[in-house]
């Protein structure tokens, strides 16, 4: 994986530079960046291959069981730049029906003395037609995620046209669908997780499912992602609504609105979703949870504060079969992923799902 290791020495270099800029202004000439180095062609730096680590999920072989989480890559337009990483799968969006510039900026924070960032940024894309034209232009030969949202103007109470409206649109071009229902950055989005409204959207969407894989002569899985905000309690609860309404998989966790792990730290009463470090263990304690309750009916994709080789593995002990990466990509670099799964290859962690 010496490409791998020629990125990782690169961002190295670059890192103290892009934390000099502004975190959103960071990130997008990040993207860029990396889209260059894709684009030199047999030249390029990354190209780490995907396989190694095979592993059934959801019905479908994941060439490594290390990803990407969605939020990165909202419009999918840097698809295979980003596969050339070495993710055995990439999820891209969230994406809503129609275009949205998301929040007022600054919307992104840095806090590096606890590894963390908080975001607000809302769902900022270009809506679902140019999401799908970009996917369509990908390459990309691992498992493909497509996550999708609801607008902001749209009332919670009318979002099941969204969500279905974006799940008829990147069906065709999706490896799996995923229900953003835990963004905090979309006001009332959470409400979705209660027991009614949950049950009442995932049916519905369920049932657009059936009728999309007739037309399309293919199932493909849905997977909901949660909140880390959500009761212990309430964990049960909704597993079972998940596990009754025939979805595939369930990706724990979002970001959360809790502060206490950054207390005292410079923008951590920022309003938005906090990611990285801080996150790490209640993250974990829901992975933990969830996989006391399915005891294996349902896989689960670990994501949240995996900044460290050792915090992917834990996250498969605790009940993964998959694990996302986001914001340690941010801290740690883009050797973060071949670090990941050789020390997931090392411990021998493979949970077919």
């Amino acid at each position: 994986m010496s490409g791998a290791l020629g990125c990782s020495a690169l961002y190295g270099l670059a890192r103290p530079l892009l934390f000099a800029l502004d975190p959103e202004r960071a990130h997008e000439l990040t993207l860029e960046g990396l889209q260059r180095a894709h684009d030199l062609g047999p030249a390029r730096l990354l190209d780490v291959p995907l396989e190694g680590e095979p592993v059934t999920v959801m019905g479908l072989r994941f060439p490594n069981p290390v990803g990407l989480a969605a939020g990165l890559d909202k419009n999918g337009a840097h698809i295979d730049a980003l596969g050339a990483m070495g993710f055995g799968f990439i999820e891209v969006g969230t994406v809503t029906p129609l275009p949205q510039p998301g929040n007022p900026r600054p919307r992104m924070f840095r806090l590096p003395q606890a590894q963390a960032l908080i975001n607000r940024l809302g769902f900022n894309n270009g809506g679902v037609a140019q999401f799908v034209a970009n996917v369509q232009r990908a390459s990309y030969r691992g498992v493909l995620g497509l996550n999708i949202g609801k607008n902001a103007l749209t009332p919670v109470t009318a979002a099941l046209d969204d969500y279905r409206a974006c799940l008829a649109a990147v069906y065709p071009h999706a490896g799996y669908v995923t229900i953003n229902i835990s963004s905090p950055n979309t006001q009332g989005l959470r409400s979705l997780q209660q027991d009614e409204p949950l049950d009442q959207l995932l049916a519905a969407l369920a049932a657009e499912r059936e009728a999309l894989s007739q037309q399309h002569g293919r199932r493909v899985p849905l997977a909901v992602k949660i909140a880390p905000d959500l009761d212990d309690a309430a964990l049960p609860r909704l597993a079972d609504t998940l596990v009754a309404r025939g979805i595939d998989a369930v990706i724990a966790t979002n970001t959360t609105i809790a502060r206490e792990p950054v207390a005292g730290l410079r923008h951590a009463g920022e309003a938005g979703g906090l990611s990285g470090r801080p996150l790490r263990a209640r993250a974990t304690e829901v992975v933990r949870l969830l996989a006391g309750h399915l005891q294996g009916t349902l896989p689960i994709i670990a994501v949240g504060g995996i900044v460290d080789p050792q915090d992917a593995v834990e996250k498969m002990r605790a009940g993964a079969s998959l694990v996302q990466l986001y914001t340690g990509l941010i801290y740690t670099g883009p050797a973060l992923v071949a670090q990941c799964r050789a020390a997931l290859a090392q411990h021998g962690i493979v949970r077919a799902a």
